[in-house]
C-alpha cells in the first residue's frame, strides 16, 4: 500500500504517524509494503587522477585482468564492477580541478564566485546543486525503515581545514558543501559522545499508550503478538540506552590510538582509524551513506611512508615521458587501493547484522576521483571502481561505455536504492536515463 494510503488509513482510525512503525507490517491491516534489503553507500575519493595504462584493463567483459595499481583489490574481483569511459561532462566556470571536484557528485556547474582556479579559468564558487550522496541520504531519511541517526557521515584522511571547489566533493544542495571530518577523535566523539545526553532520550512508546491499545482492537490475535514483540524490543532499547551509553550498541566504539595527530606522515594510520569508525557506524546503523575523502582535488600530500617524497600533485602533472614519476605515480594510487581493499575486507569480515551474508554484501562502495588523468587535467575517462552489493548491478564484470556523462551513473545509483529520479544534476546530461549496470 502506498505511503497516501497509509496516511488515509491512520487518519481515518483517528491515529497519529508517530504510530505508522509499529503496525506498517501487520498483514491484518493490509499495510504492509515489500521489504527491502538493507542497503548501503560508501563513496571514496582520492585526487589527481590515475595512470590509465596501469588502471584500465586490456580487455571488457568477465574475463578482465587487473592492471598494477587494481592488483590489491584481486580478492574481491568477483564482486566488482569497472566502469571505463565515463565523463564529467559539466562545463562553465572553474578550472579542472574545480569541476572535477565540486561536480563530481553533483553533475551540475558551479555558481559564480570570486575563486580563481589554474590557468585561464573563469573565477568560481561552490556546485549549484545537491551531491548523490546526499540526494540518497535524504531519500533513506525520508522513510521510517531506513531512517538513521545520522543519515549520511563524511570522514576525511588529511583533507585538513582549507575550505573551497578543490576539497568538497559532498553538497547538501546549491552553494552548501558537507565537510568531512579529518580528524578520528572528533569523528568518534560525534559518533559516541552524544549516546551521554541523557536529556535527549525521551520514551516512544509512553505518548503511544492509547493509540497503540486502540490499533489491538483492530488487528488480528496473531498481529496483537506480533505488535507486543515490536513494543518489547523497543521498550528493550529504551532501557539499554538509559542505562548505559555503549550498551545500545550492537558493537561498542573502536579503541583507537592515542596522539596521533592530523599530519601528514600519519596518514597511513588516520586512514585505518577512520575506516575502523566508519564500519562500526555501519553496524549500528547510525547511517547508511558515507563518504572517504583522501586529501583533496590538487593534494600535495607527500607519500613518505613509500619512499615517496615528491608532492602528488606536482608528480601527476610530469609528462608521460617521466617513467620515474609514472613509476611513483603507480605506486600512490596502488597504496589508495590498498586503502579500499582494507575497507571491503572489513565489510566482508563482519555478518550483516541482523540479515543474511557479509555487510559488504549489502554495501556498495564507489571509488572515484576528481581526474581521469593528472597531466592532462581530462574530465573524461574518470575512474568508478564499484566493489560490493546491495543495488542490483551485475558484478564480476568491466565496462567500456563511450564518454557516457556521469550523471547517468549518478541516476543508476538513486534507482538502485529505490529512488526513481527522471534526472540527476544537469538535465540535458541525462539523455538516455540511469545507466544499464543490472
Amino acid at each position: 500500500m502506498t505511503s497516501l494510503h497509509r496516511r488515509t488509513f491512520i487518519k481515518q482510525a483517528g491515529l497519529s504517524a508517530a504510530v505508522l512503525p509499529f503496525i506498517v507490517g501487520l498483514p491484518s491491516l493490509a499495510l504492509a509494503a515489500p521489504a527491502r534489503p538493507r542497503q548501503r553507500l560508501v563513496v571514496v575519493f582520492s585526487p589527481n587522477g590515475t595512470v590509465p595504462t596501469a588502471f584500465w584493463p586490456d580487455e571488457a567483459g568477465r574475463d578482465f585482468a587487473l592492471k598494477e595499481i587494481l592488483t590489491p583489490l584481486a580478492a574481491h574481483r568477483e564482486r566488482m564492477l569497472l566502469l571505463q569511459g565515463i565523463s564529467n561532462k559539466v562545463r562553465g566556470d572553474g578550472d579542472g580541478h574545480m569541476r572535477g571536484m565540486s561536480c563530481l557528485l553533483t553533475g551540475i556547474e558551479l555558481l559564480p564566485g570570486n575563486i580563481q582556479g589554474g590557468g585561464k579559468s573563469i573565477p568560481a564558487g561552490w556546485a549549484s546543486g545537491i551531491s548523490i550522496d546526499q540526494e540518497i541520504r535524504n531519500f533513506f531519511q525520508s522513510q521510517e525503515t531506513t531512517r538513521t541517526r545520522f543519515g549520511s557521515l563524511e570522514f576525511g584522511v588529511g583533507v585538513q581545514d582549507r575550505a573551497d571547489p578543490w576539497t568538497r566533493m559532498s553538497y547538501a544542495g546549491s552553494g552548501r558543501p558537507v565537510a568531512p571530518i579529518s580528524d578520528p577523535y572528533q569523528m568518534h566523539e560525534k559518533l559516541y559522545g552524544q549516546m551521554k545526553d541523557r536529556e535527549s532520550l525521551r520514551s516512544v512508546l509512553d505518548p503511544l499508550k492509547a493509540e497503540l491499545a486502540k490499533v489491538r482492537q483492530m488487528i488480528s490475535a496473531e498481529d496483537r503478538r506480533v505488535l507486543e514483540e515490536h513494543e518489547g524490543l523497543v521498550r528493550q532499547l529504551e532501557r539499554e540506552i538509559t542505562t548505559g551509553a555503549d550498551s545500545a550498541l550492537r558493537v561498542g566504539p573502536p579503541d583507537l590510538d592515542r596522539g596521533i595527530a592530523d599530519q601528514n606522515d600519519n596518514v597511513p594510520r588516520l586512514s585505518r582509524m577512520q575506516i575502523d569508525l566508519l564500519v562500526n557506524s555501519f553496524v549500528n546503523d547510525m547511517a547508511r551513506v558515507a563518504t572517504l575523502q583522501y586529501t583533496k582535488s590538487v593534494g600535495g600530500a607527500r607519500m613518505n611512508w613509500l619512499d615517496i617524497t615528491d608532492g602528488h600533485h606536482g608528480l601527476s602533472h610530469e609528462p608521460d615521458t617521466d617513467v620515474l614519476a609514472q613509476q611513483k605515480l603507480i605506486k600512490i594510487n596502488t597504496w589508495f587501493a590498498g586503502e579500499v581493499r582494507y575497507l571491503a575486507d572489513r565489510l566482508a569480515a563482519t555478518a550483516e547484522p541482523g540479515g543474511e551474508g557479509s555487510m559488504l554484501d549489502h554495501t556498495l562502495i564507489v571509488w572515484t576521483n576528481e581526474l581521469g588523468k593528472g597531466n592532462s587535467h581530462t574530465l573524461d575517462n574518470i575512474p568508478f571502481v564499484m566493489i560490493g552489493g546491495g543495488f542490483g548491478f551485475e558484478m564480476g564484470r568491466a565496462l567500456k561505455f563511450d564518454k557516457v556523462p556521469h550523471n547517468r551513473l549518478h541516476l543508476a545509483l538513486a534507482h538502485g536504492v529505490g529512488h526513481r529520479l527522471a534526472s540527476f544534476g544537469k538535465v540535458d546530461l541525462c539523455s538516455g536515463g540511469a545507466l544499464g549496470l543490472g
